[in-house]
């Protein structure tokens, strides 16, 4: 138990070489997760029509909300972990893994009782419409039904790339999203049931990802090994978590709320405006992973290297990291706006559908590039252990102007493109305020004071 992981080079070694070793790993793993809600959605648009795709497509907001909060919160536990490790604290390491598991379990008996009584109303005040009520509805219940699934697979994944394993999860989520195609095929193609049999598709398979990331943690002798009766709350630990975890919750929440208004304006516009935010969440889902995964890789990046006291390599990897990361979302971004229409096509053949996704995509696509100052300087701060400051800029700046344009602005612009430059707008604003705090350098004094780390000489932003 006293055993540190061979062959981790996060604290040493060629910065670039070591952040790409360690995200492509994140990215695959990203790619198939985003894969399989894909097949989800083309096989529900192309096989049961426009409607149960919008019925699938208005439940993720709602399923954010819930989820996301208690992820947010767990996602404190892979700083605290990461530190422990980098610093070389195995006993810690070990009380902050089983910390981690126990907030997977409650939070997952929590998500599922509020999601199981909330989601009728949630849907009924997001003005659903009538005719894909009931199928949303059903979709809900079966999905918060086996969310436990979900939340010990995030927590799990999160502890293995704390440590710098990211290639444990990309072959989970390679079996996940493979047992996922099969069961689609089978219940919806073949059994013909429709929204029920994605929704059993999805928590069948969410069940095989959480079993295999709880047995690679159970069955390893290193110092993060998982062992039953040691599965309890930590208070200590568990204080620094949610401080460092519970801004990322509250944040995720401020996300999901703005993103419920936007729902709710899109909804007014009918279902084939529906279907087609349904699909664009798919298509541009492949963006948002590329930077999700370098905002993970960062964030592991800096609280190893702030745990193990090595700050010039934390701004190092934090300029290479947001090279890279804006190199490859605007690559993207590119390729997206060259194909969009295909990749439309892929979720329906209805035309209007395919027309509102491709106004919308135009306003989109120049923009992703704008979020990566967002998601790398947020990344690296919360690594360091200040997560307060990042959700209030976050919150603030995105979410906060999203819902006042959504309700400033948009009723007096009734149309799907002016609901689209929400997000142009409200992530230049907080892009510049990110660079300009980042820049400054005082989160990383703070933390180091936190920590009780001795002060570097003249750092350089």
């Amino acid at each position: 138990m006293e055993k540190r992981v061979q062959g981790n080079s996060i604290t040493e070694g060629v910065i670039w070489k070591q952040l790409l070793l360690f995200f492509f790993p994140i990215l695959i793993g990203t790619f198939f997760q985003q894969l399989y809600n894909t097949v989800d959605t083309v096989i529900v648009g192309q096989y049961v029509g426009k409607e149960a795709l919008a019925a699938v497509g208005t439940t993720s907001t709602l399923i954010n909300l819930l989820v996301g909060f208690f992820v947010g919160i767990s996602s404190g536990a892979t700083v605290i972990i990461s530190q422990f490790f980098g610093g070389g604290d195995w006993k810690n390491l070990s009380k902050a893994v089983h910390t981690s598991v126990a907030l997977a379990l409650g939070g997952g008996l929590a998500v599922m009782a509020l999601g199981l009584l909330t989601a009728r109303p949630a849907l009924v005040l997001m003005g659903v419409p009538g005719e894909i009520l009931d199928d949303a509805l059903l979709y809900l219940n079966i999905y918060y039904g086996g969310v436990l699934f979900c939340m010990v697979y995030n927590v799990g994944t999160g502890v293995l790339r704390a440590i710098g394993d990211s290639r444990m999860p990309l072959y989970v989520l390679i079996v996940c999203c493979l047992v996922n195609i099969v069961l689609d095929l089978l219940f919806v193609v073949a059994f013909h049931w429709g929204v029920l049999g994605v929704a059993l598709a999805t928590v069948f398979s969410q069940a095989a990802s959480a079993v295999l990331v709880m047995l690679r943690l159970m069955l390893t002798q290193e110092s993060y090994r998982v062992e039953l009766r040691h599965i309890r709350f930590e208070r200590g630990i568990l204080k620094n978590v949610v401080r460092i975890g519970l801004p990322a919750g509250l944040q995720s929440v401020a996300y999901s709320l703005s993103n419920l208004i936007i729902q709710a304006s899109i909804n007014s516009f009918g279902t084939d405006a529906i279907a087609s935010w349904a699909a664009i969440g798919k298509i541009d889902g492949f963006i948002w992973m590329v930077m999700g995964a370098f905002g993970i890789s960062i964030t592991t990046f800096v609280g190893q290297n702030f745990g193990a006291r090595q700050y010039g390599r934390v701004r190092r990897s934090v300029r290479v990291c947001m090279a890279m990361a804006m190199g490859s979302t605007v690559g993207l971004s590119v390729l997206m706006l060259a194909f969009m229409e295909p990749l439309l096509r892929f979720f329906t053949g209805d035309e209007a559908v395919i027309a509102i996704g491709q106004d919308f995509l135009w306003v989109l696509g120049p923009s992703y590039f704008l979020f990566v100052f967002i998601e790398i300087f947020s990344g690296a701060i919360r690594g360091a252990g200040e997560a307060l400051q990042p959700m209030l800029i976050t919150t603030v700046g995105v979410c906060g102007l999203r819902i006042l344009w959504i309700a400033a602005v948009v009723p007096f612009f009734p149309t799907m493109q002016m609901v689209a430059m929400n997000y142009p707008v409200t992530w230049a604003v907080t892009a510049v305020v990110f660079t300009v705090y980042y820049l400054r350098m005082n989160w990383l004094r703070r933390s180091m004071a936190a920590a009780g780390h001795p002060a570097p000489s003249a750092p350089r932003a």
